[in-house]
């Protein structure tokens, strides 16, 4: 049976391990080992050529110890004590060092300092932790989560309760007692205010508060980003965004089909719920505290990429996730998730995605750790071509109008309401986009009608669904 050394020698070097022929650069392996404090832990083999595994030992295996151990001692703070022994293999020594996902985290390297020597592991690579990924490593550390952290500059009125409400239905009445439980609120200084995920799901204002936590969708011709074929972003409270990003990919997967067939299980050629657990994983693990770029969701002729912003949290690795280990990073959302019946068991939803892809006959998704994002790749059975719309008009993408035809009228089926309080309800901050892919198409239609139709620009004018969009809507 072969030991543990010689298993790891049979790897390639990755998230929880590295190989190097020497203690030279030191720099380099200060680094390494400081990222694996910070993440999952990992083993550095000293005496093994990086690039080839040819086992070459060490000389004076002893003193390269002593040496390595005040290397440690001297260059990483705060103080990291690896387990470090000596394995003899081929007639040559090696030195093994084991590190621990540590409970004194984040490690940082001296020479460089706490701002700017903080290192986590991605890949085979160490990456320079910037200020909202340090946070996030004490907060695990704590026990904290970001989205039960407080926002004390909010009052409750700050939440849009009447949609969490109506989410909820019957299962929750939402009172003060239950916006506790749920940590939609929470106590500070002796007052109540709400908790960061509370506003990441359900804030009046949740773009001011987090710019970057919005979903962007994009159809490309071909495998690659080069050509863009159509986008779109979405806005919509968290819960909420799930069927808006599915209504986005089936409108480019269909076989063919007239856009009245969308209810029809045998036009679709991508896997949807393998697509939808996806979509809910983004959802619930994006860490909302990095700043810079949303979730992103591409769609390419074979495969389809789903990327939201955060490393893994220390501790977990791809293969863990594929075994089904789950460590939730934002606890509120997720539990508002599994109460509206968006996820089934805990720990469950990657399992089952690999699993689905194995019965469907599909490749294999792959899950990659890119930059400070996490990519899950789902690839097609079939290559998917873009099919140009014969009844677009000019000044909309190809197969927009659909889409955001069906999502205005969605917008009007609770009544009356104003230009302003639709582009409010979809999302929507540029005005012409809204009336030339929006509106104008709806009123061309038929589907809808002005309250005031004598007096097109009256400040008081509102939209309502004509009988033929009640139909469009019921369908």
């Amino acid at each position: 049976m072969k030991t543990r050394i010689e298993l790891l020698l049979e790897q390639q070097e990755g998230k929880q391990l590295e190989f190097k022929r020497d203690l030279s650069p030191v720099k380099n392996i200060m680094k390494t080992l400081v990222s694996f404090s910070n993440s999952s832990g990992g083993t550095l083999i000293v005496g093994v050529k990086d690039g080839s595994k040819e086992i070459v030992g060490i000389d004076n295996p002893l003193d390269e110890e002593e040496r390595l151990c005040s290397m440690i001692a001297d260059s990483i703070s705060p103080r990291l004590v690896p387990n470090i022994e000596m394995v003899t293999i081929e007639s040559k020594t090696l030195l093994i060092v084991e590190v621990f996902l540590s409970g004194s985290r984040p490690h940082w390297v001296n020479s460089r300092g706490p701002e700017s020597g903080v290192f986590v592991r991605l890949g085979s690579s160490n990456r320079q932790a910037d200020r909202e990924l340090i946070e996030e490593l004490r907060r695990t550390v704590e026990g904290v989560t970001f989205d039960e952290m407080p926002m004390p500059e909010l009052t409750i009125d700050s939440l849009d309760l009447s949609t969490a409400r109506e989410l909820f239905g019957e299962k929750r009445k939402l009172d003060e007692k239950e916006l506790l439980t749920l940590k939609f609120l929470t106590h500070y200084q002796g007052r109540l205010v709400p908790t960061k995920g509370a506003v990441l799901m359900f804030g009046k204002e949740r773009q001011f508060h987090f710019s970057d936590a919005w979903i962007q969708c994009g159809r490309f011709i071909g495998s690659d980003k080069a050509e863009i074929f159509d986008h779109i972003d979405f806005y919509d409270h968290l819960p909420m965004a799930i069927d808006n990003i599915i209504m986005f990919l089936k409108k480019h997967a269909m076989r063919g089909a007239d856009f009245s067939e969308i209810r029809r299980k045998d036009v679709w050629s991508i896997p949807l719920n393998i697509l939808r657990e996806v979509v809910i994983n983004a959802l619930v693990h994006t860490d909302y505290s990095q700043r810079g770029a949303p979730i992103r969701i591409a769609f390419f002729d074979d495969h389809i990429e789903i990327e939201n912003p955060g490393i893994l949290l220390p501790g977990m690795t791809i293969e863990d996730m594929k075994q089904g280990v789950s460590k939730i990073r934002n606890p509120v959302i997720a539990r508002v998730f599994r109460e509206l019946d968006l996820i089934e068991q805990w720990g469950s939803g990657v399992r089952r995605i690999f699993k689905e892809a194995e019965d469907l006959g599909l490749p294999e998704p792959e899950i990659l750790e890119i930059g400070t994002r996490v990519r899950f790749v789902v690839y097609l059975d079939q290559i998917i071509k873009v099919q140009i719309e014969s009844t677009q008009s000019p000044t909309q993408s190809p197969t927009q109008s659909i889409d955001s035809v069906i999502r205005l009228l969605t917008a009007l089926s609770g009544g009356e309401l104003s230009s302003g309080d639709l582009r409010e309800k979809l999302g929507l901050k540029h005005r012409q986009t809204f009336r030339e892919n929006y509106l104008h198409p709806a009123l061309e239609s038929g589907y809808i009608e002005m309250t005031i139709p004598d007096k097109p620009n009256s400040r008081l004018q509102k939209y309502r669904l004509t009988d033929k969009g009640l139909g469009k809507v019921s369908r």
